[in-house]
């Protein structure tokens, strides 16, 4: 159950209340002193400000993060994307990826490698017609 806080009207004092959802948000002491709720700001997630150009930061940010391995490498994904918008398009740490990837396989390219050869380019064509 939620928890609210109350003012004291008259000596500032706050409490902390635990209070369902839809009940009546209203606190009368044993005196018959009705305190003012107090209402605070939203509370912000602070995931979202990772620094897309520190992996530590990445690191140190989504160990404790509640979600699956797809939400993880979706959040890769995003900060990836706003590396390529700070360079143009290209996120320079993935190129890099992908060319050590292609030098310690022979030359050979990673599947999501931009710049390797379309279907219908390479050795066997596929037609459909």
């Amino acid at each position: 159950m939620p928890i609210y806080l109350y003012k004291h009207p008259e000596t500032e004092e706050v409490i902390e209340i635990i209070q369902g959802m839809n009940d009546e948000h209203i606190y009368v002491d044993e005196k018959g002193v009705e305190w003012k709720r107090v209402f605070l700001g939203s509370q912000l997630n602070t995931e979202s400000s990772i620094d897309h150009w520190n992996s530590n930061d990445f690191v140190e940010k989504t160990r404790g993060m509640k979600g699956s391995y797809g939400d993880m490498l979706d959040r890769s994904a995003e900060l990836s994307e706003k590396r390529a918008k700070d360079h143009g398009g290209v996120d320079p740490l993935r190129k890099k990826y992908f060319e050590d990837y292609s030098k310690k396989r022979g030359g050979a390219k990673h599947i999501k490698d931009p710049s390797r050869k379309k279907p219908g380019g390479g050795i066997v064509d596929i037609n459909f017609d």
